[in-house]
């Protein structure tokens, strides 16, 4: 993963002087992030030269538009949507037949009542009248009561039938609460006019009396009638020409006065010291879990101030967007922030661990842009999140294709699985939403994928995207190092097995292993007969040069090779392989030639002019490559007749590296050096394996008497 090239490539600052000077990057490059995010969330909050103002203040100002322009008014759109509602007529339920059927009933009970207690031979007039002035449904005048005491059998029975009938056909109509009294007026011109005047009154009251509401108020359907005239309103738009008074001197403010100046930004409101304090917290908050996260998953970002500096850089930018996109929660622009880019983008660069962390940082800035909605908030984590987990390797352009494809995913089943939750979904808006949260994965990988081929040159990163193009054989360098120096070129597809084998067993990066080794010796292709692989007969053309010189020539194939691979612009990760794959080893056959020469014309022997200019490997991955590339030359040479020799010879190339304190700065342990001798051995036993020697062809005569060779 990419992370290996940079973070196991270099060793962490050891001295004190180094340490203070990460600090510093740390601290300063933490305060100017914090103080970008802090002035992005707090830009809404601090004062300005704005007009402070608030509805029901006097203006000591007159206040005049600076331009035409036309805007959606609230406070007159919720003018005319309550106009529309309030035209909207009540709404009743149809008549209640039973309800007239009870009164019908009632009615029947009472003049029943009535007319038992007219026969009551016992009882007295003024007891008659309290008996019937008693019914709780009826409160019938004294008068009235003595009238219908007063009749004889046979009016009191007409009276009582047309009572039954007025009130059955007074009830037969639609009567709301607030018509029940207009109903009982119109009885009179309901009842016979053959009756007499007292029977006239007694069935008027009594059946007065017992007129009720039978349609009844719905409140619901009312208010849903309403609310459907609220919503079918037209957005009023009002326009304010230029030089036109907003606020008069002296004027009283008014709500939609204050809804004009915010339309033109000409208002500032007091300050909100507790928005200003959760925005700075935030900002500190954000700051030092990112730096917490980079010095736990990338301590090697701050030995780069280039790298560091661009990373947060990028953070600042994303944050920067997501306050033009995120506010606008009632459109689609929250939905096209391309947040997941950005997780993306480091997780290429830098592996998925820090692509995670800054995607959550990033992500809950942009949660509180959106003013902490719940569903914006996953939106954006989660979109984040699958960004940086779903790129994998990000070796083929595939993998740019698969994560857009996993975050538009992503983002539709937030999105659908928030707007399903409404007790009432608006199912046209959500679906709209979702195919925009689709177009958003897609543009975030196209984001991806120019920022990191824009970025990956820039800031000289190394990662498995370039390292898969690197290792095609179509390269100019390797197909020079093929046409050149063939033996090197073997040599070099033999070491690069056996590094990558040995790099994934102790965890180290294969890829980076293989690629860096294809490279490795590309610098004998300026001299490549001067090493002994790519020589053809027994012509030795050291034989004619000092020691000096040949150990210059030597010695010259990593500058050569610098030199090749800055031309074709390979990566600083893959120039290391260069520079570290000796080390500041020596050319021990030349030293020692020599030592021996200086012995006998007692000359000084200078052994800097013997050893590579290194430096010491750096990383695992340059380290395993020296052991190999040693290893395999010295079994190469040996012809080892069995495995234990095989065996034996690495063991001793790894010692003696170690030894020499070549190993002193790759952070290999002991326990990877045990693996990497196991996988070293594993590779070159299939190579080097002893073989059955065949014997010489003989001519033997057949049956036939002809000769045949076997």
């Amino acid at each position: 993963m990419l992370d290996s090239p940079q973070s196991r490539r270099r060793r962490p600052a050891r001295t004190g002087r180094d340490r203070w000077s990460v600090a510093l990057r740390a601290m300063v490059l933490g305060l100017l992030l914090a103080a970008v995010i802090s002035g992005v969330l707090l830009v809404d909050f601090l004062p300005s030269q704005r007009v402070i103002l608030d509805a029901g203040d006097v203006s000591r100002i007159e206040i005049l538009a600076p331009y035409d322009l036309t805007y959606e008014s609230a406070i007159r759109t919720k003018q005319a949507q309550d106009i529309e509602a309030a035209s909207v007529a009540d709404v009743y339920e149809r008549p209640d037949i039973s309800v007239a059927r009870q009164q019908e009933i009632r009615a029947r009970q009472i003049l029943d009542y009535v007319s038992t207690v007219r026969e009551d031979p016992y009882a007295s007039g003024v007891q008659q009248i309290s008996w019937v002035a008693a019914i709780p449904d009826l409160d019938l005048p004294e008068d009235v009561i003595s009238q219908a005491m007063a009749l004889d059998d046979e009016a009191w029975q007409e009276t009582r039938d047309e009572t039954v009938r007025v009130l059955g056909r007074a009830m037969q109509n639609e009567i709301r609460d607030d018509r029940v009294a207009s109903v009982r007026r119109t009885l009179p011109t309901l009842i016979d006019h053959n009756l007499s005047a007292e029977q006239t009154a007694i069935v008027e009251d009594i059946a007065g009396g017992l007129v009720t509401a039978n349609a009844f108020y719905n409140a619901a359907r009312t208010e849903e009638l309403r609310q459907q005239a609220r919503e079918n309103t037209a957005p009023v738009t009002w326009t304010i020409r230029q030089g036109e008074a907003i606020v008069r001197e002296g004027s009283l403010v008014r709500a939609i006065d204050i809804e004009a100046l915010d339309a033109y930004g000409l208002r500032q409101q007091s300050v909100r010291w507790p928005s200003v304090l959760s925005a700075i917290l935030l900002a500190l908050l954000a700051t030092s879990m990112l730096e917490m996260f980079v010095f736990r998953l990338q301590p090697s970002l701050w030995q780069r101030w280039r790298t560091a500096a661009v990373t947060f850089l990028l953070v600042a930018l994303f944050v920067v967007a997501g306050k033009l996109m995120l506010p606008f929660a009632d459109s689609v622009a929250p939905y096209l922030y391309p947040l997941p880019a950005l997780p993306m983008l480091i997780t290429i660069l830098f592996g998925p661990g820090l692509g995670v962390a800054v995607g959550v940082v990033t992500g809950l800035v942009g949660a509180y842009l959106a003013g902490g909605t719940l569903e914006l908030t996953v939106y954006l984590l989660s979109g984040a999140l699958i960004g940086a987990l779903s790129l994998g390797q990000a070796e083929r352009l595939k993998s740019f294709l698969r994560a857009g494809l996993a975050v538009a995913l992503t983002n539709a089943t937030v999105i659908l699985a928030f707007g399903l939750l409404a007790p009432q979904p608006d199912l046209l808006r959500t679906s709209i939403n979702a195919m925009v949260g689709v177009v958003m994965g897609g543009l975030a990988a196209s984001v991806t994928l120019a920022a990191f081929f824009a970025l990956s040159t820039f800031l000289d990163v190394i990662t498995p995207f370039q390292l898969m193009e690197l290792s095609r054989p179509t390269h100019p360098l390797f197909r020079q190092l093929l046409l050149n120096a063939p033996g090197t070129y073997h040599h070099t597809l033999l070491v690069a097995n056996m590094a990558e084998e040995a790099a994934e067993r102790i965890g180290a990066d294969g890829l980076l292993a293989r690629v860096g080794t294809y490279y490795h010796d590309i610098g004998k292709t300026a001299r490549p007969y001067f090493y002994i692989e790519n020589r053809v007969g027994t012509v030795n053309p050291h034989e004619r040069l000092d020691p000096r010189t040949s150990a210059q020539i030597i010695l010259s194939h990593v500058q050569d090779g610098l030199d090749l691979a800055r031309k074709h612009h390979l990566p600083a990760a893959v120039r290391a392989f260069i520079s570290e794959h000796h080390g500041t080893g020596l050319t021990l056959a030349f030293y020692r030639m020599a030592l021996n020469e200086a012995n006998d014309n007692d000359e000084t022997v200078r052994k800097e002019d013997f050893a590579y200019p290194g430096p010491k490997p750096q990383s695992r991955e340059t380290a395993i490559l020296m052991l190999a590339d040693g290893s395999e030359a010295r079994v190469r040479s040996a012809e080892p007749k069995s495995v234990e020799e095989i065996e034996r010879i690495i063991a001793d190339t790894i010692k003696s590296k170690l030894d020499d304190g070549q190993l002193d700065e790759s952070d290999l342990t002991l326990r990877d050096l045990k693996e990497i001798q196991a996988a070293f051995v594993s590779v070159l036993k299939g190579v080097f394996h002893p073989r059955v020697k065949y014997p010489e062809p003989v001519n033997v005569k057949g049956p036939d008497g002809v000769e045949r060779a076997v």
